[in-house]
């Protein structure tokens, strides 16, 4: 069965002395779940498939073997990857290796239907066709005991700036998403911003954007199990952020993931790599901006992050299997150079930086030279 997971705790404020505390006596439980679609790349817009397809139940079976890399999830979109007939097979994954459906998202930017966008469509009969799928996918969360819905507006937005009515395309997509929570209540949705693709301009662009719509999805909610939860604190606009699209808007990554936990909204997140403002490539983990990812680490460390690593790559030329042991490997790494940073020197230089020029510097430095074996 379906709980809300309680993120309040990402809200905490701590005094320095406390926040050292945390530093050293917290590190990061790095659970990882794995996408089921990228276990078979389906090739793209300019070259075929490299890989042969794979059926959901090989797709499982090969997820299975990746228990030992640390994996503890599995996410799946509704209705092509995960439905109410094929779920079984999904608690049959869990019962056999101890990975559960962590998360599932509506594919609802991706059929012919949607050309003009899911819930943002100017035809009101496609915004309710984008909303049957939507709460198909919230009841399978909620049947399926999943973290959350992510969602993933893909194609939704615009070409041409010019004659776009942005008050109704946002009017129509908040209002259709809001019917939707209210007729599963109490489900927290994942919400994951991107600047462009596959439409050349997103709906919502950045994590500004995305703060933005949060509110004003459940500002629209009237059901009085969600009015009951947000009273209480919780959000139900939760956030799924993903490495690669943050970076595509320029954004910097501890940054834009902590205006989110700021206010409790750090629902999952998922990492990869990717060269700054450039097309989706998701990338293994610490291929492109190691330090970076690292700083987000650290982030995520302050606040206590107590929520899965989602591996969202796109392994075309490598086995699966290796891309997760790789993917595994680096965060673990990181993991271990981000506990043994010098956190009270960290704290002084930020509470005191006139009395530490150079500080921050020196420790970067510090911690790329190679340690010499005794």
């Amino acid at each position: 069965m379906y709980t809300l997971t309680d993120l309040r705790y990402q809200a905490l404020r701590r005094s320095p002395e406390e926040l050292l505390a945390q530093l050293r006596s917290f590190t990061l439980d790095l659970k990882l779940t794995v996408g089921i679609w990228y276990f078979s790349p389906g090739g793209g817009r300019f070259h075929d498939r490299y890989v042969p397809d794979m059926s959901i139940p090989e797709r499982l079976e090969l997820a299975a073997e990746m228990a030992r890399f640390g994996v503890k999830g599995i996410e799946a979109h509704y209705p092509s990857e995960v439905n109410e007939e094929n779920l079984h097979l999904y608690k049959k994954l869990e019962k056999e290796s101890g990975i559960r459906l962590a998360g599932l998202g509506p594919n609802s930017f991706w059929e012919r239907k949607f050309e003009f966008g899911s819930l943002s469509n100017p035809d009101p009969k496609k915004r309710r066709e984008a909303q049957k799928t939507i709460i198909g996918a919230l009841k399978l969360v909620k049947e399926s005991g999943a973290t959350h819905m992510g969602i993933w507006p893909g194609i939704d937005g615009f070409t041409y700036p010019l004659g776009t009515v942005y008050y109704d395309m946002w009017d129509w997509f908040e209002g259709a998403l809001a019917e939707c929570l209210d007729e599963v209540p109490g489900i927290r949705i994942g919400l994951e911003t991107k600047p462009y693709e596959p439409v050349p301009n997103n709906i919502y662009r950045n994590t500004a954007d995305g703060l933005v719509m949060a509110h004003d999805v459940e500002a629209r909610l009237k059901n009085p199990v969600n009015r009951k939860l947000l009273d209480e604190g919780h959000c139900l606009v939760g956030f799924q952020p993903e490495v690669g699209h943050v970076l595509m808007g320029s954004e910097i990554l501890p940054y834009a993931y902590m205006r989110i936990a700021r206010e409790a909204r750090l629902q999952h997140i998922h990492v990869n790599s990717q060269p700054l403002g450039n097309y989706d490539q998701d990338l293994n983990v610490g291929v492109v901006s190691w330090q970076d990812t690292e700083a987000l680490l650290y982030a995520l460390k302050m606040i206590g992050y107590r929520g899965y690593f989602g591996l969202d790559i796109n392994p075309e030329r490598m086995p699966v299997l290796e891309a997760v042991r790789i993917n595994a490997r680096a965060l673990e790494i990181m993991n271990e150079r981000i506990d043994a940073l010098p956190h009270e020197k960290l704290l002084d230089c930020f509470y005191h930086p006139e009395e530490n020029r150079g500080g921050i510097e020196m420790i970067l430095a510090e911690s790329h030279a190679l340690k010499k074996q005794p």
